[in-house]
């Protein structure tokens, strides 16, 4: 039954819409070192959504500038080009799966503000680690996205994943285990095939794919998988939105030890500029979609 189940999650993911050619060739064109502004201006020029999104964000009260912005070039420059990148894959995203997907299984308002929460979280650990301003948009795209092999599970198989909820509950276990032993199959492994089929960095894939066995991971993005785990187990025990795991397991000592800074740290120091910051980002998010 479990190979059935696995069988049914690679045909539905096989089936989702692939990014756009625009947003695809942005993220190409954000992965080289020698891009500027005006590269990205001629790709989402000529894509209106992209464009309109582009423009209704550097105007947004997330930035809260005093005079409109109307050039898409000028917009590009005040962004930043990793920041214009990401809000392309959320717009992508979020015309994909959907900020409000069958909630059978899952409170899709509690989900996203759970990813929401792990993404700024990540993202501040980049900062307080004075990651490169370049990456730290990849922290939070990471840590957005840690949780988006539920998706499917919830909407392929929304009967079995309401049992995987229950289990999960009534035995105490992180959801993860349980989906793989009722499954086959946990929320990492699906989240990794649709990072795959969308061609996301090598970052954004360890994180999905990792952030809940992080004592295996040897790969060269530890600080982002780290980030994300840590930061995954903040929004759980902090209780800010909910992902459907009401027994998440302590991250392992690897990730603290390794980012010099521990759930304490977190819920005493980070909690209040977690929270602004979660309110900022969902206009960020309500743009995106």
């Amino acid at each position: 039954m479990a190979k059935q189940f696995e069988t049914a999650i690679r045909g539905y993911i096989d089936k989702m819409p692939s990014l756009p050619t625009s947003v695809s060739k942005v993220l190409e064109i954000c992965n080289n070192a020698q891009t500027s502004p005006a590269d990205l201006n001629r790709v989402i020029s000529v894509d209106p959504v992209l464009m309109g999104k582009v423009m209704k964000l550097i105007n947004s009260a997330y930035y809260g500038l005093n005079q409109e912005v109307t050039s898409l070039v000028r917009a590009i420059i005040m962004l930043g080009i990793n920041t214009v990148k990401n809000l392309a894959l959320s717009t992508a995203v979020m015309g994909t799966i959907g900020k409000n997907a069958d909630s059978k299984a899952l409170n899709m308002e509690g989900f996203w503000r759970h990813s929401l929460c792990v993404g700024v979280t990540s993202k501040l650990i980049g900062k307080h680690r004075k990651a490169d301003k370049n990456i730290l948009e990849e922290y939070f795209i990471a840590g957005l996205l840690h949780d988006v092999g539920k998706i499917p599970l919830n909407n392929r198989l929304p009967e079995r994943y309401v049992d995987v909820l229950a289990f999960s509950d009534r035995d105490r276990q992180s959801l993860h285990r349980v989906e793989k032993e009722v499954l086959g199959i946990d929320h990492g492994e699906v989240g990794l095939m649709i990072a795959g089929n969308w061609g996301l960095s090598e970052e954004i894939r360890d994180a999905v794919s990792y952030h809940h066995r992080v004592d295996q991971y040897d790969g060269p993005h530890a600080d982002i998988v780290y980030a994300v785990a840590l930061s995954n187990q903040f929004a759980a025990v902090s209780e800010i939105g909910f992902s459907g795991n009401r027994f998440p397991e302590p991250t392992p000592e690897a990730a603290p030890d390794h980012l010099g800074i521990d759930l304490t740290f977190l819920e005493d120091e980070m909690e209040d500029e977690v929270n602004e910051e979660i309110e900022r980002a969902r206009v960020f998010l309500r743009l995106a979609g």
